[in-house]
């Protein structure tokens, strides 16, 4: 698809925004995960106790209160038979990991395909495109979900991964791109050299779509009847406003849709 916007900047912007979704992702839950960590669901088969091993004898494996432990149910991980690897791995459950990363990456591409599909946008899309949005959305759910089933994680480790990753891939798209969802802007990347021109922005043609002028060479700037300024028209011209037959005009002299007031009628 990026080759039809043809926009290198486009596609460095999508390429770097990723990035920092995934890569601060990963740090915030690394931090989560060494801070409050957690028992896994499978952390008795990993660990594999021995209880036998609990000892009250000073300098001996399991000293202190490990002889009683609390109520005979709590105790230190010197009763641990298993592999130190895998009880070190089960001892850090929250968040999850793999459910972060595919939140951050899978809801930013979401993000992306709705700007550049216009799918919430001033028309009425085509049902594909709201599928073609929802897939990623899809993925990250299940592989979230198959942690559950493989009892790797507990739910409130897969929704805690799911925040995060949702967190960061919002904040790195509108790091890249003019905005999130408001549908006239949030297909343009932002430069890091110059503020963006809501006036005049570049790449106001960088989308996927053709449909109701989105993508026309001549870009897609307009002007709303409150001279606020606009994308998703293939109009170049300003309006014009008929005083005399009730009739809101949107760049009539260049093939532009005429538009009347509320509760106006079309003459």
């Amino acid at each position: 698809m990026q080759i039809r916007v043809r926009s290198f900047w486009d596609l460095n912007n999508a390429v770097i925004g990723l990035l920092y979704s995934l890569i601060t992702a990963a740090v915030f839950q690394v931090f989560l995960k060494f801070l409050i960590g957690g028992l896994r669901p499978h952390f008795l088969d990993a660990c594999k106790p021995d209880v036998s091993l609990a000892s009250n004898q000073p300098g001996s494996v399991g000293s202190g209160l490990n002889g009683v432990g609390f109520k005979q149910v709590y105790y230190t991980r010197e009763i641990c038979t298993g592999d130190e690897k895998e009880i070190n791995d089960s001892l850090e459950s929250f968040p999850s990991g793999h459910t972060t990363a595919a939140f951050a990456g899978f809801v930013y591409l979401s993000l992306y395909l709705n700007a550049k599909l216009k799918v919430f946008s001033n028309y009425h899309p085509a049902m594909w495109k709201l599928i073609a949005i929802m897939i990623p959305l899809l993925g990250a759910t299940l592989i979230g979900g198959a942690l559950t089933i493989d009892e790797f994680h507990n739910w409130y480790d897969i929704l805690a991964g799911a925040i995060i990753g949702t967190m960061m891939a919002f904040s790195s798209y509108r790091m890249v791109y003019a905005a999130i969802w408001d549908w006239r802007w949030n297909h343009i990347p932002l430069s890091r050299a110059a503020p963006f021109a809501f006036n005049n922005p570049e790449l106001a043609s960088a989308v996927f779509t053709r449909k109701v002028g989105w993508g026309s060479s001549g870009g897609e700037r307009f002007h709303d009847r409150w001279g606020r300024h606009g994308h998703g028209h293939a109009t170049s011209g300003h309006h014009t406003n008929d005083v005399n037959n009730g009739v809101f005009h949107n760049g009539a002299h260049n093939g532009g849709i005429a538009r009347r007031p509320v509760g106006g009628e079309m003459v």
